[in-house]
This record gives structure tokens, C-alpha cells and sequence, in this order.
């Protein structure tokens, strides 16, 4: 293992665009060098990467990894501490997300939805256990807030969703004191598929108390402030702009 590297190190999942890329860029503002991990985002995570290093040269590198492949799993903290020596923040951002009707749900459905959503993260943690003890450092796992209020023609996601708020609990117990354990739960942050209608987009907007879509960076505050909160643990702090507050 290297020497132990100046900087607090981070991991995030699913870093090559979206949430996980402004993660990965306001981590890196804050003073964190990062491993990327992408699955298929491969363009998208090396352009991030050199987008970081040029701000700060040797800070970035981006790994790629089928997070459902749980034998891949302790290869990536691996990585992360051959170059660094140090492993202070676990963010488990990638996620599977898809319509799966109770009529049509298959087992690999099921098997695909639970492997990113809670069986990944929670071999992650395993893996990184120990660099984050020694750091005293924190996991922040991207939950939903349909894990409160169902999500129509998802029930799959949704339970691998409520799995993953389960285990961020039971692991700020488990890993206490030293790794704090939280969750962020965001709403509509990003449309997602261009099939989603007018009206459906109204009727979100309509039961948000703050008449709008959030932002990714806005999810990315929220992890920076929980990796950065010393007496918070086990929480999931709903990003959301009050929608989980409407009927």
C-alpha cells in the first residue's frame, strides 16, 4: 500500500453522468481526490475524469466494474487503496431504475434491480469496512422517497430501494463509532425517460410544495453535508422540495 495520501479519498458508484457526476464534482471541490466507477458510461466517466484532473492534477481515475458481479466488488476498494492508501467515503449512487408490473416482473428482473440498488452496496461495505474504520470516514447510499409512497408499475425497485434504507440503518448501528452510515432520498431531480407525459410532469410539480424539479447538484449538497456531519448517523434526509410532505 501507498503511503497515506493528504486528501480524503472517495469512491461514488455510478459516476460517469447524472447525479453520480456532480457527486463526483462537488466531492472534488470540497477537497476530495475520487475513484469513478462506471458500468457502461465509459465516454462520459474518463471525460469526467480528465475534466477533474485537470483541476487537480493526479486527484481523479475512473474504474470500471459490473457491480453485479459481487466477486468484482472488493477489487474496487482495492484499487482505491493501492492508489491512495486511504479510503475515507463509500457513495453508492448507481442504480438500476425500470417499470416492473407485477403481470410481466421477471426473476431477472428482480436479480438485476436488487444487485445494483441494495446487494452492491452492501458488498461495497463490506469490502471498504475496514479503510473506512481506520478513517473514520462515512457511507452515504442514494435511496428514494418512493421507498415511503409507492411507485405505480415498480414494485421491484421499489423494495431494492427499501432494502438499501434498511441496511443504511442497520450498518450506522453496525458500524458505529467509527463509519457513519446515512442515506439521501431525492425526488424528481432529472426527468427520466422521454416517454413520461406532459401531465405526469405537471401533476409531480403540482404535489411539491416548492413548484419545482430539483437538481443533481442539489442531491450533491446533501451528500457533501452528511459525509461532513460528525454526529449524524443512520438518517436519510429527503431531497425532495417537501414533495413526500403532499398528499
Amino acid at each position: 500500500m501507498p503511503p497515506r495520501h493528504d486528501r480524503p479519498v472517495a469512491l461514488v458508484t455510478g459516476a460517469g453522468r447524472r447525479v453520480g457526476a456532480a457527486i463526483a464534482r462537488r466531492l472534488h471541490a470540497a477537497g476530495y481526490d475520487l475513484a469513478l466507477h462506471y458500468r457502461h458510461s465509459a465516454t462520459e466517466a474518463s471525460a469526467l475524469a480528465a475534466e477533474l484532473e485537470a483541476r487537480r492534477a493526479g486527484s481523479v481515475y475512473a474504474a470500471q466494474a459490473e457491480l453485479a458481479d459481487v466477486a468484482r466488488l472488493p477489487g474496487l476498494v482495492e484499487g482505491v487503496l493501492a492508489r491512495y492508501g486511504r479510503l475515507d467515503a463509500l457513495v453508492n449512487n448507481a442504480s438500476a431504475f425500470y417499470a416492473t408490473p407485477l403481470d410481466t416482473a421477471t426473476v431477472a428482473q428482480w436479480n438485476e434491480l436488487f444487485a445494483s440498488n441494495a446487494q452492491a452496496p452492501f458488498f461495497l461495505a463490506q469490502a471498504a469496512a475496514p479503510a473506512l474504520r481506520a478513517a473514520r470516514g462515512g457511507i452515504v447510499n442514494m435511496v428514494d422517497i418512493y421507498v415511503e409512497r409507492a411507485l405505480a408499475r415498480h414494485p421491484l425497485y421499489v423494495m431494492a430501494k427499501a432494502a438499501l434504507a434498511a441496511m443504511t440503518r442497520s450498518l450506522a448501528v453496525d458500524l458505529a463509532p467509527q463509519v457513519r452510515v446515512n442515506g439521501v432520498a431525492p425526488g424528481a431531480l432529472l426527468w427520466p425517460a422521454a416517454d413520461q407525459h406532459d401531465e405526469d410532469r405537471d401533476a409531480i410539480l403540482a404535489r411539491t410544495p416548492l413548484g419545482r424539479i430539483g437538481s443533481p447538484e442539489d442531491a450533491a449538497d446533501a451528500v457533501l453535508w452528511l459525509l461532513q456531519a460528525p454526529f449524524v448517523t443512520g438518517q436519510i434526509v429527503r431531497v425532495d422540495g417537501g414533495r413526500t410532505l403532499s398528499v
